[in-house]
């Protein structure tokens, strides 16, 4: 299904009866990362899941997105569709936008399911810290008045070199974005979220490590961790089945 907000042409999925779950993917990914999850729990809810401007077959925003742009889009794409305030799944990066969401109270979900949920700066190594600070001084430098053009291929090596492979798979405008995105920390908010909210997180996660769901656990007031052992960034695809019945015992799917 295909919906037009604010000239994007966001593509979702919207399937099953019940109350609504709304469910946001994580940076790279498409609303197809909840297929098992939908498919699970669509006899009991309403499943909507979308894909962000510039994955899946969404269209790509015309400049870098905040992370206030993200929860500006599913504000208005509840509104058009009359969602009201759904139960909220957040994976990865659609995780740090579910928490911005409820902890502003941009909607009011009732409750909220996490899966390897980003939002927080993790501690950068010193090797990691020098990387960074390597890549913007040749930055720096090929950007300069009448170098810009005959360093170009410098600086795309300095960019296959120095970044993530998350960055170097992505369009300018989405490279823009993950960098305002992942500089972007909301550990401070989220005392505020009222919601009862369910983590599920991958024991080997190297993304997005347990030690970030130990403090989002401690921060949000209604809170509880489920941890799948020896699964990593996708734990909710990794082991379906446990996830799976985690998730319909928080949502009281028989």
């Amino acid at each position: 299904m295909n919906i037009n907000i604010d000239g994007l042409d966001i593509n979702y999925i919207d399937e099953g009866e019940g109350p609504v779950c709304l469910m946001l993917h994580g940076w790279g990914s498409s609303s197809d990362a909840y297929r098992g999850i939908i498919n699970a729990i669509k006899h009991s809810y309403r499943c909507v899941a979308l894909d962000f401007p510039g994955c899946g077959k969404s269209s790509l925003p015309d400049r870098p997105w905040t992370l206030d742009d993200y929860t500006s889009l599913i504000k208005k794409f509840c509104e058009e569709l009359s969602l009201g305030n759904p139960i909220m799944f957040g994976h990865s990066h659609g995780g740090r936008v579910t928490l911005k969401m409820a902890a502003d109270k941009i909607l009011s979900p009732q409750k909220l399911v996490l899966l390897d949920s980003a939002g927080l700066i993790p501690k950068k190594s010193i090797k990691t810290r020098l990387r960074a600070r390597s890549f913007k001084i040749i930055k720096g430098f090929c950007t300069l008045p009448g170098l810009k053009k005959p360093c170009a291929g410098l600086l795309d090596r300095a960019r296959g070199y120095f970044g993530s492979a998350d960055y170097n798979s992505a369009p300018p405008v989405m490279r823009q974005t993950l960098v305002n995105l992942v500089n972007t920390d909301i550990r401070d908010i989220l005392g505020k979220i009222e919601a009862s909210t369910l983590l599920i997180w991958g024991e080997n996660d190297t993304a997005t490590p347990l030690s970030d769901a130990k403090i989002i656990e401690k921060a949000i007031p209604d809170c509880g961790l489920c941890v799948i052992e020896g699964a990593g960034h996708w734990s909710f695809v990794e082991n379906p089945s446990l996830a799976h019945a985690i998730i319909k015992s928080f949502l009281g799917v028989k």
